[in-house]
């Protein structure tokens, strides 16, 4: 399934407004700067049709503060660069947002692992064909090919995936979307480290 990354598919409501001040900021950028510079998250004119890719989230009361769309392309992030999603509607496929920026085009995808597991608190979704194409060797399930990103029908196949895992951290790979890869955990630093460890057992595996 051929998609063009970086578009929004969902409704949007969106109203410039500021963050929440309780989220640890600092986390997200770190690990935003950490993935832009292993190219798990940036920009390639080569790539995508020249979209930004990658995307990256903190759970938020209400909601959630995601990365802006088309930010992938920066070396780092400022607080402008990010969006607060204060809710989503998956099934009718909605979503509200304020904040300094217009949301992800993943917002949805990373809305949906915060609905379906109330103790997760952080998100990353990168691209890395290298844990792509291994994403059954490595363990990791996949989305259904047919699924396209951003819409309900992915929120239901990460809805069905993150019920059967019955875990409140770890990974999938997105099968209709070339080379996304979705982490999640309690806490940032946790998500951030099994998208590297997914990335040197991939290369593990390449050898």
């Amino acid at each position: 399934m051929t998609e063009t990354e970086g578009v929004i598919r969902y409704r949007l409501d969106y109203r410039p407004g500021v963050l929440p001040a309780d989220v640890p900021l600092f986390h997200l950028f770190r690990w935003f700067t950490q993935c832009r510079q292993k190219d798990l998250i940036g920009r390639d004119p080569r790539r995508y049709d020249g979209y930004a890719y990658g995307n990256i989230s903190l759970r938020a009361n209400p909601g959630f503060v995601i990365s802006g769309t088309q930010t992938g392309a920066k070396p780092g992030l400022s607080a402008d660069d990010l969006s607060w999603v204060r809710k989503i509607d998956p099934a009718h496929n909605r979503l509200s947002a304020t904040g300094p920026a217009r949301p992800s085009s993943e917002a949805m995808t990373h809305g949906q692992v915060y609905l379906t597991l109330p103790a997760a608190r952080a998100v990353i979704h990168v691209h890395s064909k290298l844990i792509w194409r291994r994403a059954q060797r490595l363990g990791l399930a996949l989305t259904d090919a047919e699924a396209g990103y951003g819409t309900p029908a992915m929120a239901s196949e990460v809805e069905r995936l993150l019920q059967a895992a019955a875990t409140n951290h770890g990974a999938f790979a997105m099968g209709g979307h070339e080379d996304g890869i979705v982490a999640y955990a309690e806490d940032m630093d946790t998500a951030g480290e099994l998208i590297l460890d997914l990335l040197q057992r991939a290369r593990s595996e390449q050898g």
